[in-house]
């Protein structure tokens, strides 16, 4: 099953709410770099579908590829211009282009090897163009509140994916949806480069969105296939408040 499946890790931001002079995955949590969570979760996934992952750098790359070492692929994203930006920055530089692409997130430490088969298995069982995560919340209080910037995930009555809403752009009724989104996702790597290319940065941060393909897809009468995890599990570190929320927090937490 090899190379069925290409990761992508985004790891370019430069975490400037972090404070510090350090690229924001290198921050330590529980005295290891943020990404080497993440990284030691993919190493310790057996009979894997995947090879060597790329990691997207940007701000701090030679600080970031120094820690990380030589067995991963980089690539660099030259500007800050979104997560969208960020994943079409690999297109032309993965030599060996596997069929189906999984998106995970540098600073986000506590997603489980479980999970990421989760995703990848339903993926490549389902036939779905795009299986995405999503966590139900039951409110955005306590170590919730982490999530209120998080894009919001919008069913219809039958619990169909209509589109994920950026909370920049949500309304206030919108920013009352519990169900999030935290972006990890198994998609069909040509329809995923498609996509990339009818990103539209007409948004509050005029940014290129990664989280617009799912719009984009739904719109082109595309389900949307989802699995529920467990609200730890899509925990990032975005500030120093929210570093903080995940040294007080282990993986066992829901």
């Amino acid at each position: 099953m090899t190379n069925t499946v290409q990761i992508i890790i985004l790891a370019a931001g430069k975490g400037t709410r972090m404070k510090s002079e350090l690229p924001k995955v290198l921050i330590p949590l529980h005295g290891t770099p943020i990404i080497k969570h993440l990284l030691n979760t993919i190493e310790s996934i057996e009979n894997k579908p995947f090879s060597t992952p790329y990691i997207v750098v940007g701000h701090g790359k030679e600080e970031v590829m120094a820690a990380l070492g030589t067995q991963y692929n980089y690539v660099e994203q030259k500007e800050q211009l979104g997560t969208g930006d960020a994943i079409n920055s690999v297109k032309n530089s993965i030599s060996d282009i596997a069929p189906n692409t999984l998106i995970l997130y540098g600073d986000h430490p506590f997603v489980s090897a479980a999970t990421i088969e989760k995703i990848i298995n339903k993926k490549l069982e389902s036939g779905k163009k795009i299986v995405m995560a999503t966590v139900a919340l039951p409110d955005f209080e306590d170590w919730r509140k982490n999530f209120l910037g998080f894009s919001r995930v919008e069913r219809d009555g039958n619990g169909k994916i209509l589109r994920t809403i950026e909370n920049k752009d949500a309304t206030p009724e919108e920013k009352k949806i519990t169900e999030v989104n935290p972006c990890y996702f198994c998609i069909d790597t040509k329809f995923l480069w498609e996509e990339i290319a009818k990103l539209k940065n007409d948004n509050a941060q005029h940014e290129y969105y990664l989280t617009d393909v799912f719009k984009i897809a739904v719109q082109e009468g595309v389900e949307i296939e989802s699995i529920q995890i467990g609200a730890h599990e899509a925990l990032g570190a975005n500030s120093k408040e929210e570093l903080e929320t995940l040294e007080t927090l282990t993986t066992n937490n829901n």
